[in-house]
Order: structure tokens, then sequence, then C-alpha cells
């Protein structure tokens, strides 16, 4: 059933819906929890700005479908440079498929005829389809006008930015579901010195987190300013 994917496209064990502060995405989360479990809609189209959670959410799609004994599969064609469009044979016989990055290949003829027809496969089968780019359909600049309808034919949603409140809640409720406490002025601080998307402040939280087990700290400002190089 297609290629056997590498190492860096499989899932991560934290993408859950249950560690994603909505914010004002509150009925696109709905939407999807849905789908994923073979309800409601099934093809979707949503889009958003880097470090927005569109890869969390395909891949907890992912994560929810399999805890209801359904079969998925996850790709992001940004990351999956060297596979052929062979990748994508047999997937419409899973219940989900989810394709992240879409954009990424716009203007490569070979992948844009292989995602209208496996496109029109997923329809045939009736399996739930989720895709995922940077931007809106229409603003897209894929070549093949045909897929360029069917993937503006769906459910379109805009993954919507949340604010620093909100981001404050995301950064202190992944610290607890890794086991331990983020202090509110600890979550300020790095919010206003480190990067802004999520992502990037979720991998200096795991860097983190594994320095004060190490160091047997606590993340005080001044623990994370010491491992994290800031002044």
């Amino acid at each position: 059933m297609g290629e056997q994917l590498p190492l860096r496209l499989q899932l991560k064990a934290s993408a859950r819906f249950a560690n994603f502060v909505a914010g004002p995405n509150l009925e696109l989360i709905d939407q999807l929890r849905q789908a994923a479990r073979g309800q409601g809609e099934t093809f979707f189209f949503c889009w958003g700005s880097a470090g927005s959670g569109r890869t969390h959410l395909l891949q907890a799609c992912c994560h929810q479908a399999a805890s209801e004994g359904r079969s998925a599969a996850y790709v992001s064609l940004r990351e999956a440079g060297g596979l052929s469009t062979a990748l994508l044979e047999g997937w419409e016989q899973f219940d989900l498929v989810c394709i992240d990055d879409v954009d990424a290949i716009a203007g490569d003829s070979d992948w844009e005829e292989a995602l209208f027809h496996f496109y029109n496969r997923v329809r045939e089968t009736g399996s739930t389809l989720i895709v995922s780019a940077g931007a809106a359909p229409a603003q897209l600049r894929i070549g093949l006008p045909d897929l360029l309808s069917r993937l503006g034919s769906g459910v379109v949603y805009q993954l919507k930015p949340l604010d620093d409140a909100q981001r404050m809640q995301a950064l202190r409720l992944r610290a607890q579901q890794r086991g331990f406490e983020m202090p509110y002025e600890t979550a300020s601080y790095m919010l206003r010195r480190l990067p802004r998307d999520l992502p990037a402040l979720f991998d200096l939280l795991d860097q983190l987190d594994e320095a004060s087990l190490a160091a047997q700290r606590k993340l005080t400002v001044p623990f994370v300013k010491s491992v994290l190089g800031l002044m």
C-alpha cells in the first residue's frame, strides 16, 4: 500500500486534540474530530500560516481515527522530498488520509496529476480526505485547473492564529502534559524573548524539560536564560 514512509514523516505522539488550544478555531476542531471518527463531511481543506497548528491537527486526526479503530495515513508533501508519486498508490483504502503542505508541490506537474487522480479514487471509495496548505485554494500556484477545482470543492477552513493569552495557555498546557509546571512568569518571558510560533516554542520546551530533569531544577526564568543562552 504505497511506499514505506521515512521516520521523519511518522506521527508525533504529542499531536493530539487534547493538547491543542482551539482559540478561535472551535468550529474547525469540532468538524475535524467528527471527520476523524468517520462522521460528517468527508473532504476538508485547512489553510493557515506557518506555525498555526495545521500539522498538529492533521496528525491529531490520525491519532483520533486510530483510537476509533479506523485506518489512517499522514504525509507532509513538504517533508516528502525524494519520494515518488507512487507513494499514494493504494492509500484510498485507508479510512482517513491526511495530506499536509499540498502547496509544496505546486508547479510539479507529476505530483499535481497524481494528487488529482488520488482525489478521484478517494471520492470513489468514500474515504475521508483532509488536506492542508499555507494559503487558500484560490491562492495556490497549482498549474492543473482540475486539481485546483477539486481542492476548493470541499469544506474550506482558515486556521486562525492564537492571541498571546491563548499562546500562553498552550505553552503551559504542553508543559503540564509533559509532567512539569510552567510558572506564569517563565511562560510570559518565553513568549517575549523567543520565536512566537508554537511549534518552535514546543521544541524549546522539550529541550528545557530535558535540561531541568538532568539538573533537577525548576523552570524559573534564570534557569531558562542559562539553558538557552539568553541575556
